[in-house]
């Protein structure tokens, strides 16, 4: 699974971010009805709104990859050496945690003879290890010659979907949550997974249901949303290489105690210490 990172680098966008001088530009859904309970869900459809998606993208990437232009990731590729092997791509395949694999499996079955694909049995050896052993010397520049493929660049958008993306929203709606909310689901599973463990997204949100109700069960969207993220703190605490938790303190903690439930622009936000806009 992806795990937090400070990259300097889950098509045409070239807003790269910057400290305090990065701008984005993308298009308003409707706001939300006002609630004194805070348990007003997003008047639009919520994060998979074409436009809060595009920011919800941005934001991801400020965190994984120092950068707004998240379409600018498609070839990225490096281990970081948080004992997943290679972490590559728009959300951090990672060689060994099997979303790596999943992806190329994919990208084959569309396209037989890629770059990639004479990979596939090394992959499977190393699932589960941070080993790169039948992946050097060559994967990484198979990978970005694999990234100018627009089948490869689809074929990551929708492993994206399908494992994290998706399963983030449509969690989020049962919840009755706002796009906020289902952003913070989203980041939650980008990061940690959806796996058995105890720091994974199903558990961070058990956590979070010991302390307050969703608003589906009647609680207050605000103190539910707060629960959540003390959940994630903790989980973010308990290994290493996720202990800088200002991805939750300083990005989605801001916007939620400036009651931005529906992450309506202009948004300002830090992550890493690195300042960032979308207007």
């Amino acid at each position: 699974m992806p795990t937090p990172r400070i990259r300097t680098v889950l098509l045409a966008l070239t807003l790269v971010a910057v400290p305090t001088a990065s701008v984005a530009h993308a298009a308003a859904e409707p706001p939300a009805a006002s609630s004194a309970a805070g348990t007003t869900v997003a008047a639009a459809t919520g994060l998979d709104d074409p436009a809060k998606k595009d920011i919800a993208m941005q934001i991801v990437s400020s965190a994984e990859n120092s950068s707004l232009d998240w379409k600018a990731q498609y070839g990225y590729i490096e281990d970081i050496g948080d004992g997943r092997g290679y972490t590559a791509g728009i959300i951090g395949f990672c060689s060994g945690t099997g979303d790596m694999l999943d992806l190329v499996e994919l990208y084959t079955q569309r396209k037989p003879g890629n770059p990639l694909a004479t990979y596939l049995p090394a992959l499977r050896a190393v699932d589960g290890t941070d080993s790169h052993e039948g992946l050097d010397p060559g994967f990484t520049a198979a990978w970005k010659q694999a990234a100018k493929d627009s089948a490869f660049k689809t074929a990551q958008n929708d492993e994206r979907d399908r494992v994290y993306f998706n399963p983030a929203v449509n969690r989020g709606k049962q919840d009755g949550l706002g796009t906020l909310g289902q952003f913070a689901y989203y980041d939650a599973i980008v990061m940690h997974g959806d796996g058995g463990d105890s720091t994974s997204f199903s558990n961070i949100r058990k956590r979070a249901l010991a302390e307050a109700k969703t608003p589906a069960q009647g609680g207050n969207q605000t103190t539910y949303l707060h629960a959540f993220l003390d959940a994630r703190v903790w989980a973010m605490k308990q290994e290493e290489a996720h202990e800088d938790t200002s991805r939750v303190d300083t990005a989605q903690r801001v916007f939620l105690n400036k009651g931005n439930l529906n992450l309506d622009p202009p948004l300002d936000w830090k992550v890493y210490g690195d300042s960032f806009h979308i207007g």
